[in-house]
């Protein structure tokens, strides 16, 4: 099973800290991200990461790539709703191509834990 992460700039920290409370049940999955969320996901854990072009250059789109051609199981998009900016990427078509595909998209800590929860009981 594959997963994608995507963090706005603001929410970087709030991702490092999820990805590295739940690293031993994310090694149990395929990882890909946008470039600089994969780049520091990987310096602040031990976890192998798919980097795709950092968001403002397209990575989210090519993560949408993936869930459109059935390659991703789960999205978790970490947005910063009060503050994104203009470069970030906006989650509009991901949310959309996700909602096609039947594909879950967490935008928040809360639901990310739902979504690995319900990914690892799947393994399960």
């Amino acid at each position: 099973m594959r997963i994608a992460l995507i963090a706005h700039d603001e929410k970087k920290p709030e991702m490092m800290e999820f990805a590295a409370h739940h690293e031993v049940t994310l090694r149990e999955f395929e990882l890909v991200a946008t470039g600089t969320t994969g780049k520091r996901l990987m310096e602040v854990t031990d976890l192998d990461v798919e980097r795709k072009e950092s968001g403002p250059l397209g990575g989210d789109l090519m993560l949408g790539g993936e869930v459109a051609a059935g390659e991703c199981e789960a999205v978790i998009f970490l947005r910063d709703v009060l503050d994104a900016q203009p470069h970030e990427p906006d989650i509009s078509a991901l949310l959309r191509i996700c909602d096609v595909h039947d594909v879950p998209l967490a935008t928040n800590l809360a639901s990310a834990e739902y979504v690995l929860e319900g990914l690892r009981t799947d393994l399960d």
